[in-house]
């Protein structure tokens, strides 16, 4: 069997009683960064054996791991932050169970883009998640596809490039369109700043630097 576990996104508080229990009865934890995921299990007092199962070995070790799980191993599945599958690891071991009839079962946990949009105060009943955009090949038509949405979108984006994003989604949304910018999530200093996408890239490019994984939300047209 494999669990897939959400994982705090910052605040070690933010992580299910049943996740805990899991991660201590399973007899294998597969992390994409084993040093990330230790501080979290040793925080917990988490004896699991860990292994690494990351993006850029995730088509060498998922054949193995499946049969691993078919001669009865269960194993637990987590990302640094937030839930596997949502923009890090996951999709692929998760098809290779299906396909192998091995039961998946995905807890229910801290993801970063729900937070954000909720508290974004844009329109939240309808919404597109886009996740990382193309950092070149593609990036344009993705905006271009994006700024057409009658609905909200959320994007991730790392904190050197979001006034390069923020800028280039003027270009295409114009500079009045209502939008937010969500960091540090959870954390001591967690910000959501909502506002226009002109008047967030001028507050931010006047920023000495920007820190914190964030997440944009941006109206719909």
């Amino acid at each position: 069997m494999l669990y897939i576990v959400p994982t705090p996104i910052g605040n070690l508080e933010d992580i299910t009683l049943r996740a805990l229990r899991i991660l201590g009865e399973v007899d294998l934890v597969l992390a994409e960064d084993t040093r990330v995921s230790k501080r979290l299990l040793q925080h917990y007092d988490i004896t699991t054996p860990i292994r690494a199962h990351h993006a850029h070995n995730e088509h060498g070790t998922t054949p193995q791991l499946v049969q691993q799980m078919e001669t009865g191993t269960t194993m637990a599945l987590v990302s640094d932050a937030g839930t596997p599958g949502i923009s890090d690891p996951g999709f692929l071991l998760a098809r290779a169970c299906h396909e192998a009839g091995i039961r998946v079962e995905c807890l229910p946990g801290a993801t970063a883009f729900v937070p954000a949009l909720v508290a974004s105060g844009l329109p939240c009943d309808r919404f597109h998640f886009e996740g990382f955009l193309p950092h070149k090949k593609g990036r344009q038509t993705r905006l271009q596809h994006l700024a057409e949405l009658p609905n909200t979108f959320v994007l991730y984006e790392s904190p050197n490039r979001l006034v390069k994003c923020l800028d280039q989604l003027i270009e295409h949304c114009g500079e009045d369109r209502p939008a937010s910018v969500a960091r540090e999530l959870s954390k001591l200093h967690e910000e959501v700043r909502s506002a226009t996408l002109g008047s967030l890239a001028n507050h931010y490019r006047e920023q000495n630097k920007v820190k914190g994984e964030i997440v944009i939300v941006v109206g719909g047209k």
